[in-house]
């Protein structure tokens, strides 16, 4: 067995992380970067990965994908090889809707990536996880905390809760485990107006016991724990001020 301080270490370790060029992904990218990892970002967008680039310490760099489609995943992962750790971030900004004013047809897109799409990556990434190596997910604390209007958001993060512990059990060695973030500044909320956007989030930091909302970076170090913890699989962590006390 592995005792050295090497295994809670990511230094020279590879790290792949799916929807990295924005928002918890990029912080997380960059955090791992920082610690010695060799980053590899994915994303869709060309413009946005050029940038998310440049922003990375080290020697990471980033490959174009779109995630939707198992064909892209399969041969994306083919490229890559080897891996020690794996990171699902992919996510567009999510519809509030009630269910009454919600096409069918539109609730199934959003499925699409953030579950499919991380369905998929787990299947064509696992076999390639090194020895002591992990895959961490994204859900949302809005698998137990919801409200009106957040049936997509809900019912796709308890869908991860559950991806999570069955890929645990079925991948094992291999650790699974996902971080459930509360309200986070990031691009997520951008489908929101500023002044809308600012409102809201002035109003779950006042019910919040940190009394703010959450950071990417902060959030970031939740991805950075799992990735290093070797003892821990099948776990939902959640990274939220306090939202599910309150």
């Amino acid at each position: 067995m592995e005792t050295s301080n090497s295994v809670f270490s990511l230094n020279g370790k590879k790290v792949v992380i799916l929807g990295g060029s924005s928002g918890l992904g990029l912080a997380t990218a960059q955090a791992a970067a920082a610690e010695g990892a060799r980053v590899i970002i994915v994303s869709s967008n060309a413009a946005r990965l050029q940038n998310a680039v440049a922003e990375l310490p080290g020697n990471g760099f980033g490959m174009q994908c779109n995630l939707s489609d198992e064909a892209s995943v399969k041969q994306l992962f083919e490229e890559i090889g080897t891996l020690d750790h794996l990171v699902f971030t992919a996510g567009e900004s999510l519809l509030l809707s009630k269910i009454a004013d919600t096409e069918v047809a539109t609730a199934r897109a959003f499925f699409d990536l953030r579950y499919w799409g991380a369905f998929t990556a787990v299947k064509y990434a696992a076999p390639r996880i090194n020895a002591g190596g992990s895959i961490v997910l994204t859900g949302g604390i809005v698998s137990t905390r919801p409200n009106a209007g957040w049936s997509i958001g809900a019912s796709i993060c308890a869908a991860m809760d559950g991806f999570t512990r069955a890929m645990a059990v079925e991948l094992a060695p291999v650790r699974v485990n996902l971080v459930s973030p509360g309200v986070i500044r990031t691009n997520l909320w951008s489908s929101m107006a500023e002044a809308e956007r600012d409102a809201f989030y002035g109003q779950v930091a006042a019910a919040l016991p940190v009394r703010h909302v959450g950071e990417a970076g902060q959030v970031a170090q939740t991805y950075i724990y799992l990735m290093k913890q070797p003892f821990a699989t099948g776990q939902i962590l959640v990274t939220d001020g306090g939202a599910v006390l309150v």
